[in-house]
């Protein structure tokens, strides 16, 4: 029965609602709410529906009258709780009686803002009841922010000239121009306040000027750099981000550092620093290990994919290159005007026939180039540029892993030295002196406890870093799809390529062959030959009949000619034929090539 119903009815069956119909929107919101349809609890609720402007009074009320004994909504709860909450805002009162007067028309839909916002808002509640869970998928991230820089076109100052990039925000709707010292700054102060989390690596600075390819490989860094600054789940809400991307002022790395002075960093304003120890699972060292040596192995296999990428970006731009080149050559040889004579080339006259060949040959292999150049473009932007932005958060990954162990275990260590060290001295010492040293030791104590708990937060920030990686891992699948795209379109077009010049490549072969013939064999040959004129005949019929021609003299004038079947030459020239009936794209100049010869 379910194959006959629409999708709108099973929805309805499933709710099981008495009464009116269910806007979309209602189901929508349900998605947002519920990804994996466990039920809504008070909590959830009233931070979903404060997005409609209600007060929280309001929604109590809503709440009680939807509200079942188990203290959960169920999907039929949900929506009767939505029609209320677009009632109230409408002014009425807050009766389910009401909803029974929409028998026969659509429930009310209530506003909330944009459901962009409210999945958003839905997906850092459900961090928050299970923090141990990152709760974003790779799409999640990339819609995110989109970051865009590109190269401001005139170098500025007055003796040290320098680069500047225009930095473009999508999320901040902003457009700002940043040195490199700038993202200098902007990422020592994001260590300062994110010493727990993957902030990425930026490119090296070159003192001495660089040239435009190297500019122009810093400038794709830099943009991956915001890319992953942008898209990571804690950092990209930050107010650093937020003036890095806005402000419009000068000497802009200065006052970005004298404007965040002294703030915390993340352990001392995240709720979840306080409860570090909870967070930490038994075997996280264990769990801590092995995800270092994934890592590791991911870092391997990666690096060695964008050097394949890299590759085949230069293949492609090589063989662009090469084709360009003969296609120059081959339209500068149809474009001689260097007058060629009987005195030069006797009866032979296949420069001429070879001239008007080369012109439609160099045309051909022109496309082909724009083709290669075209592919090459394509992977360099998609393919290696994926694979080297998914590189670079690994290596961030990894710094942090190396933070992690230089700095917090070290610091750990010497603060039991000192601790051991005061201990001694306790021993030997009596009075006033004790005094100071049981002082000094409580001190150190909590020196150490704080230690531990920024340890715990540290390893908790890790097996969420690690997840943000495991989300990210899509990106490996987009790019071997880009490449296998783009691989399969490029030997597609070439082969197409190929097509449209292998007419061309019969006419090279008969002209070779023809300059091989002296006169008196092209004298006897033509007293036998079918006589096709160019009057009566199409271009393609007179190739037709002139490569019957040329397989003709090669029969006559090869010492088995009563065995032709046998001679490679005449072989050949009989599949021409063959292919000339195939191929229907031949020009005026090839035809006219074959019938003169």
């Amino acid at each position: 029965l379910l194959l006959f119903l629409s999708h709108d009815t099973i929805a309805n069956m499933a709710t099981d609602l008495t009464f009116g119909s269910v806007p979309p929107l209602y189901r929508e919101v349900y998605e947002i709410v519920c990804p994996n349809q466990e039920p809504v609890d008070h909590d959830m609720f009233v931070k979903i529906m404060v997005k409609s402007g209600l007060s929280l009074s309001t929604l109590s009320q809503i709440w009680e009258a939807i509200g079942s004994k188990t203290g959960c909504l169920t999907r039929n709860s949900l929506y009767k709780g939505l029609a209320l909450v677009a009632l109230a805002q409408q002014g009425k009162t807050i009766n389910d009686k009401i909803l029974e007067t929409y028998s026969d028309q659509e429930l009310p839909k209530p506003s909330l803002g944009e459901l962009a916002d409210l999945k958003a808002l839905s997906i850092r509640i459900r961090r928050e009841k299970n923090p141990n869970v990152l709760g974003y998928n790779y799409q999640e991230l990339c819609d995110f922010d989109s970051i865009f820089v590109e190269l401001v076109p005139e170098k500025k100052g007055l003796l040290l000239k320098h680069v500047e990039y225009e930095v473009t925000s999508r999320k901040h709707k902003s457009t700002v121009l940043r040195r490199y010292s700038d993202f200098l700054a902007f990422q020592e102060t994001l260590l300062l306040r994110y010493s727990y989390r993957m902030v990425p690596r930026l490119p090296p600075k070159r003192m001495m000027g660089g040239n435009r390819e190297f500019i122009e490989h810093r400038k794709k860094a830099l943009r991956r750099f915001l890319t992953l600054i942008a898209r990571h789940p804690v950092i990209s809400d930050d107010a650093i981000v937020k003036y890095f991307l806005t402000f419009k002022g000068t000497d802009m790395q200065h006052k970005m550092k004298e404007h965040f002075r002294g703030t915390p960093d993340e352990f001392m304003s995240c709720e979840f620093s306080l409860k570090a120890k909870e967070l930490v699972p038994v075997d996280t060292q264990l769990q801590f290990s092995n995800s270092r040596a994934h890592i590791n192995t991911l870092i391997n296999s990666v690096s060695k994919m964008k050097d394949i990428a890299e590759r085949l970006v230069l293949r492609a731009t090589g063989y662009a290159s090469d084709m360009l080149q003969l296609g120059k050559q081959l339209s500068m040889l149809s474009s001689d005007s260097t007058p060629v004579t009987t005195w030069a080339c006797g009866s032979i006259d296949t420069w001429s026939h070879f001239k008007a060949g080369f012109k439609r040959l160099g045309v051909e292999y022109t496309h082909m180039a724009d083709k290669a150049s075209s592919l090459a473009a394509k992977e360099e932007s998609g393919l290696l540029e994926i694979l080297e932005m998914f590189l670079d958060l690994l290596y961030s990954y990894q710094d942090l892993c190396e933070r992690h162990e230089r700095g917090l275990l070290h610091d750990h260590q010497t603060a039991l030295a000192k601790m051991r060290q005061y201990k001694k001295k306790k021993i030997g010492s009596t009075g006033t002196t004790v005094e100071q040293l049981e002082h000094r030791i409580l001190q150190q104590e909590n020196e150490i406890s704080n230690m531990e708990n920024r340890n715990c937060f540290s390893l908790y920030c890790i097996q969420m870093e690690t997840q943000l990686i495991h989300a990210n891992l899509e990106a490996m699948y987009i790019a071997l799809q880009l490449m296998a795209d783009n691989e399969g379109k490029g030997h597609y077009e070439s082969v197409e390529g190929i097509n449209c010049y292998k007419s061309l490549q019969l006419v090279v072969k008969a002209g070779l062959i023809l300059a091989q013939t002296n006169a008196q064999s092209k004298k006897s040959l033509f007293i036998n030959a079918p006589v096709v004129t160019q009057n009566r005949a199409s271009h393609g019929e007179s190739t037709i009949v002139g490569l019957h021609v040329v397989k003709e003299a090669v029969r006559i004038h090869d010492p088995v000619h009563h065995k032709p079947h046998n001679i490679p030459v005449t072989q050949q020239l009989k599949f021409l034929v063959r292919s000339v009936h195939a191929i229907d794209i031949l020009g005026e100049a090839r035809g006219k090539a074959v019938v003169t010869g």
